[in-house]
């Protein structure tokens, strides 16, 4: 009799003890590493650009805030497919599902009015918008047509710089067979600067080849 209940107790013990387990991490819901370019700017821009403009306090260091990536479709309300295939492209390209732009005003010129879709645009942050921003500048800017350079004077005077692509094919993610129509795009770098010369050096640093500069290797 205390032979069988000695046994019912290393059982139990021994179930506890397997329920207690910790389980194997395994699948999609491991978080992936660190974006390359994010480490970069941790280890190498940050002391650089404390070097070159005297900061004295880690808060005064400028950072990219956001990404915004933004598509105008003039003909979407005649041809809401197009539309669609632009959405499609931007998502593919950016990695997030895109939000369809509506006309904030009507204009009777152009047909316009309040709420008709006009375009699509896309705000990345974090890990997205770094693995956004090594793309363009190591995959997609090495694939523009007779490329010069990114011209140095687009900011807007508080930091953020803005640069006009011509063509989508420049993304790899696009599939040029299934392609509606060949479009442009802007895109806007923000960035926590609040000066000019700032936000030029660290975007320099970060690798974008502006024109008359020497790039930088990331």
């Amino acid at each position: 009799m205390a032979d069988t209940k000695t046994k019912d107790k290393v059982k139990a013990k021994g179930k506890g003890a397997a329920q207690a387990a910790p389980a194997v991490e395994t699948g999609p819901d491991i978080p992936g590493p660190p974006p390359r370019l994010r480490e970069h700017y941790e280890r190498v821009v940050r002391p650089r650009l404390m070097q070159e403009f005297g900061f004295t306090n880690p808060h005064q260091l400028p950072r990219l805030v956001k990404i915004v990536v933004n598509v105008g479709v003039g003909q979407a309300p005649k041809t809401p497919k197009l539309l669609d295939a632009v959405v499609a492209e931007l998502g593919a390209i950016t990695g997030q599902r895109p939000v369809v732009t509506r006309a904030k005003k009507s204009i009777a010129n152009f047909s316009l009015r309040q709420g008709m879709a006009i375009g699509a645009a896309v705000t990345l942050r974090g890990a997205r918008m770094w693995e956004f921003l090594d793309r363009f500048i190591n995959v997609a800017v090495p694939r523009i047509r007779d490329f010069r350079g990114l011209p140095s004077r687009s900011f807007d005077g508080r930091g953020s710089y803005t640069m006009g692509l011509k063509e989508q094919m420049v993304f790899p993610e696009i599939d040029y067979d299934k392609v509606e129509k060949i479009h442009g795009m802007d895109i806007t770098l923000v960035t926590s600067a609040g000066r000019d010369d700032v936000a030029l050096a660290l975007l320099r640093e970060l690798g974008m080849p502006f024109r008359g500069q020497t790039p930088v290797t990331v």
